[in-house]
């Protein structure tokens, strides 16, 4: 059965609260990508391979589209629209490109987003300002971070989207600008321009933050 074929019977689920059963770190440039043998066993329409990819990639791709547009409903929705394109496309992926599969799974999710604000809007809340498994603090100390999360929070929202967009790329994946360009569709010049918006424009609204820190 071809990859296509595969899609028409298969159901796919993203949840943001799925167990992570591979054992890989999230949001990390470092991060493995999935096995050349899974990869090839999907690009052939493997059901149990899909599924396979699905469970590697998924927080990767929730995490982004959270971020960039707001947590909700729409963000499975979208997700799951990111994986039905993806596995329309993997027989023309090529492994040896230049492109790693997660670059290329986040360019689809990236023309998702893109296309999701152009037809309706879209709360920007949902960036997150510490990694969840942050230790817990004194009653002071996790105030002053949920303060903090909140004022980072209200100060994005004020980005534009193509600045936020570079801007969680590059701060919350941890992705060289490269990748980011490509990812986005523009050249590395204009991924430095907005990051170095975004990131002088949240330095101004956070200032009173960091200088309240000890």
């Amino acid at each position: 059965m071809g990859a296509i074929g595969a899609t028409q019977t298969m159901t796919v689920t993203v949840t943001s609260d799925a167990p992570d059963e591979s054992g890989r770190p999230q949001d990390r440039r470092e991060a493995r990508e999935l096995d050349l043998e899974t990869l090839t066993a999907c690009r052939q329409g493997n059901a149990v391979a899909l599924r396979r990819f699905v469970g590697w990639y998924q927080d990767l791709v929730f995490a982004f589209v959270s971020r960039s547009l707001g947590r909700g409903a729409h963000v499975e929705d979208l997700a799951q629209e990111v994986f039905l394109r993806a596995f329309r496309a993997l027989p023309r992926f090529e492994p040896a490109g230049a492109a790693r599969l997660s670059t290329w799974l986040l360019t689809i999710a990236s023309r998702l987003v893109i296309d999701a604000r152009r037809k309706r809007r879209v709360p920007t809340i949902g960036l997150e300002a510490t990694s969840p498994a942050a230790a817990a603090g004194t009653p002071e100390t996790e105030r002053q971070r949920q303060e903090l999360g909140r004022a980072l929070e209200a100060a994005a929202a004020e980005l534009s989207p193509e600045q936020r967009d570079a801007f969680v790329l590059a701060e919350l994946h941890d992705l060289p600008m490269s990748e980011i360009a490509v990812i986005l569709g523009v050249p590395e010049n204009t991924v430095k321009t907005r990051l170095f918006r975004a990131r002088a424009q949240l330095r101004t609204r956070l200032a009173e933050h960091w200088e309240e820190e000890p």
